[in-house]
């Protein structure tokens, strides 16, 4: 007999997005492409191993990239995060593949999620997408000694987590260890204002638009040319008459 899954609960600041956090389905799917060099991942869910909930962790994504060799990778992510170690483990495999790693925040890129994401060559932050950044935590049961230790790790383990938030911010690293302490969710728009993201999917849709326009423009303006260029051609003028022909001809009226 299949057991139920107890229904995942987080310990955010901000309450505001527990259920829908918690409603994540874990996916993680794996798909390559050798003819065009591509290999696609799926990180939906919780990160990290667990004997209670479903989840991927950094030895699934290990797998998944030495199948894909040297192949460009598109990852899908939708996490609420989990397990830090296996968000910075998966972080470094990543930022040591070989081939470009696009990386698509379908919906949630929280805690331990942000972290992977920070490896990615791009960043797209979809329609309506979030990412948020926080403190270490962990549960503790035992001495006030057991408990001062957990905090100097959990301070270590902060420290080496902003150093990957600020191989993308364009802020100070106060800022960003502000940002930490106070819980921050960012907008798929402030997420790029910060460096964390390369762009949002509204403005990649926007400038595939804009580059048709400009190719459209081009083909009138390079049709406009040619128009221009024949209207300037010079009229074929009459050949001259030569003179001697000329004499003939008023001889022979």
């Amino acid at each position: 007999m299949k057991m139920k899954q107890m229904k995942r609960k987080f310990g955010f600041k901000n309450q505001k997005y527990n259920e829908q956090l918690a409603s994540i389905p874990h996916n993680f799917a794996v798909s390559h492409d050798d003819e065009t060099g591509v290999s696609e991942l799926t990180i939906y869910g919780d990160i990290g191993e667990s004997w209670w909930w479903e989840s991927t962790s950094a030895t699934d994504v290990d797998s998944a990239l030495k199948a894909a060799g040297e192949n460009d990778l598109i990852i899908h992510l939708n996490s609420p995060g989990g397990s830090a170690f296996d968000g910075i483990a998966i972080y470094n495999r990543l930022k040591a593949h070989k081939g470009k790693v696009t990386i698509n925040v379908d919906g949630w890129a929280c805690s331990a999620a942000s972290i992977i994401a920070m490896a990615a060559d791009e960043l797209i932050m979809g329609a309506g997408a979030m990412m948020m950044i926080h403190e270490a935590s962990t549960i503790v049961w035992g001495s006030k000694t057991l408990m001062r230790k957990e905090a100097e790790m959990l301070e270590k383990l902060e420290d080496g987590i902003i150093d990957i938030y600020m191989t993308r911010a364009n802020v100070e690293r106060e800022e960003i260890r502000n940002m930490v302490d106070d819980e921050t969710w960012f907008s798929a728009n402030e997420a790029v204002e910060i460096g964390f993201a390369t762009t949002t999917a509204t403005t990649v849709e926007d400038n595939d638009e804009l580059a048709q326009m400009k190719a459209q423009m081009k083909v009138m303006q390079n049709q406009l040319d040619q128009y221009k260029n024949q209207q300037k051609e010079p009229e074929q003028k009459p050949a001259a008459v030569a003179k001697g022909n000329l004499s003939k001809l008023f001889l022979n009226l």
